[in-house]
């Protein structure tokens, strides 16, 4: 696609999907800014109430700490996360009491917690003499912090009922193996590097690519998933290559599409031609109010090599129309294809190949942008990242959670067996491949696989795809929470789902990190713990950049390095809008036991494909 046909500014974004209305509420654009203001005060007044007497005689590690640590932390974060889940539930969506009873409910969980923690501190230090050193307890408080925020929000906020998630157990052994080789070989460098005296990390400090965390600590991920990423293509390189056509048939919802469609079409019409086999394309028309209909029509009739056809889906929902196209569907396997995606001419013909192993259940690629809009050359980057390198590395060891529904193909018969496509929640893409994992296929993320995904191209469209696509990991874990919190044990359901949750309060929390550094750095009321201005900025530069690079370079796209800025700037924008994503989810007066429902296994009486 190139400027001169690019269209986006027709694009109608808003849909039923935008904001499930059971789950998700609207978020006003002064929502975020208020919520960061009280957040900015509270900070500056308990900053100040901590580093002055009596209270700093009371807590002279002019933080919330209860015992005594050794050296120093570089902010107080327990002060930065007891004001931030104030600020953030007096914002969040539901009424005074629902808002009340969640500040309270995080507040006291996590002083509990941290005086759990000092206590063990104390006793540490009354058997042996010495203390955990503050920089540990701030590390270990913050990863605590992130979990209470991101685990009470999926237990208050309205979330899509639990569905019984059935398992297949197959021998994870290789994958097992490979976890474990990595993961030492990635503690050995760190540990190694941690003991060296380096030039180099002073000056990686100075340009803030370390910020204050040492060079051990920040090359551990690094090296872990480079590891699993050699071995993921490894896995790639050897896999079958027979030539492999059966029939097929892609799905394409479409709502309201008629500026791109033709192209969409016309690009599966060219993969058909290269891929040989028989194509059927289902363009789903669903609810559409523009001419998506006549064109679509018009376009598939002058197809050469696949053949199609409109199936009008009144409903509206792209859930809907995918479970439409699911029923429709008559052959062996299923390509899903957004209608605003550009297929690349082998997508189909280097897909297809992998489903000889009978174990393969999902294939997917790597979308990237058309090029030429505001957040293009960022998303690039992102993508390179996200899907390019963390994804494909993940294949590796059977981790890979979801793959976009962008472009992806399943066996026809996995996502009826599971009920279809589920309604009325966001992430539908990831519930169906995170469940055909848990069957016990494999799914595969081929970074060959490219194809054209349209980029978002103003402020308002961008901000209503990341509110709905960082709402989607609360929906899945609460839908799916027998993995997380159920008996039996899975790298999806014990490490990577909850990492993913965790993950995603971290990201909402960078925005008030950055705030609230600032004011440590400027407002300086601790002398003893001075906070470095790298430190701060390194929060949104360090890993990021690295690993942006070496994603970049891994994918053969090195000309992705020269957007370095840009993405980093576009990081701390999705930040943003994962704080209003959070700031949408309904919240309740009471929280749901979302262990007990398993343990008395309560399920819904309603289809499975409802959330």
């Amino acid at each position: 696609m190139t400027d001169v046909d690019d269209k986006r500014e027709q694009i109608n974004y808003i849909s039923v999907d935008s904001a499930p209305k059971r789950f998700a509420g609207p978020v006003n654009q002064l929502q975020a800014p208020l919520m960061l203001a009280l957040f900015t005060v509270l900070s500056v007044v308990l900053l100040w109430a901590f580093n002055t007497a009596p209270v700093s005689t009371v807590f002279p590690n002019r933080d919330v700490v209860f015992s005594h640590h050794e050296g120093r932390h570089a902010i107080a974060i327990r002060i930065y996360l007891i004001t931030f889940f104030v600020s953030f539930a007096s914002f969040s969506n539901g009424g005074w009491r629902a808002r009340t009873l969640f500040g309270l409910d995080m507040v006291v969980m996590f002083l509990l917690g941290c005086a759990a923690f000092d206590l063990a501190n104390a006793l540490t230090h009354f058997v042996i003499g010495k203390s955990l050193s503050l920089h540990f307890s701030a590390i270990a408080s913050g990863l605590f912090g992130f979990a209470i925020y991101s685990f009470k929000l999926l237990e208050r906020g309205f979330m899509p009922a639990r569905i019984r998630i059935e398992q297949i157990s197959v021998s994870q052994m290789r994958a097992i193996i490979r976890l474990l080789v990595t993961l030492v070989t990635a503690a050995v460098v760190a540990i190694w590097v941690s003991n060296m005296e380096l030039s180099t990390v002073r000056w990686l400090r100075e340009w803030t690519l370390l910020g204050g965390i040492g060079p051990g600590v920040f090359l551990f991920l690094p090296v872990l998933f480079g590891q699993l990423y050699v071995l993921a293509i490894y896995d790639v390189i050897t896999a079958k290559k027979a030539k492999f056509a059966p029939p097929i048939s892609i799905i394409v919802p479409a709502h309201n599409e008629s500026y791109i469609i033709e192209d969409t079409i016309n690009a599966m019409d060219r993969a058909a031609m290269h891929y040989g086999g028989e194509v059927n394309i289902l363009i789903m028309n669903n609810n559409s109010t523009d001419e998506t209909e006549d064109i679509a029509c018009a376009t598939l009739e002058a197809c050469t090599a696949a053949k199609g056809r409109v199936i009008n889906v009144p409903k509206p929902g792209k859930s809907n129309a995918l479970n439409a196209g699911l029923d429709a569907c008559e052959t062996e396997f299923l390509v899903r294809v957004d209608a605003d995606t550009l297929v690349g001419e082998d997508n189909l013909s280097r897909a297809m190949p992998y489903f000889i192993d009978p174990h393969v259940g999902v294939v997917g690629g790597v979308p990237v942008p058309p090029g030429g809009a505001l957040f293009d050359r960022a998303r690039l980057l992102e993508v390179l990242v996200k899907h390019g390198f963390y994804s494909v590395a993940m294949g590796a060891v059977n981790g890979v959670v979801g793959i976009p529904g962008m472009f992806v193909v399943y066996r026809t018969h996995q996502p009826r067996y599971l009920g279809g496509f589920v309604e009325g929640m966001n992430g539908e893409d990831t519930d169906v491949s995170l469940r055909i994992g848990e069957l016990g296929f494999h799914s595969v993320v081929d970074p060959k696989i490219r194809y054209i995904s349209e980029v978002p191209s103003s402020y308002n469209h961008m901000r209503e795809q990341r509110m709905r696509w960082f709402r989607s990991i609360y929906h899945i874990s609460s839908r799916c929470r027998d993995l997380i919190y159920g008996r039996n044990l899975t790298l999806r359901g014990k490490i990577i789902l909850p990492y993913m949750l965790v993950n995603s309060a971290r990201r909402a929390m960078l925005v008030p990190l950055i705030i609230y550094g600032g004011l440590e750095w400027a407002l300086r009321f601790n002398p003893n713990s001075p906070i470095l201005w790298q430190s701060i900025v390194a929060v949104t530069t360090g890993a990021p950049a690295i690993m942006a690079v070496i994603a970049s370079l891994l994918n053969g796209v090195p000309k992705g390095i020269i957007a370095l800025p840009e993405y980093l700037l576009f990081r701390v924008l999705r930040a943003y809008f994962t704080l209003e994503s959070m700031l949408s989810i309904l919240v309740d007066i009471e929280g749901e036991d979302l262990e007990q429902v398993i343990k008395l296994d309560i399920v819904p009486d309603k289809p499975m494909r409802v959330a």
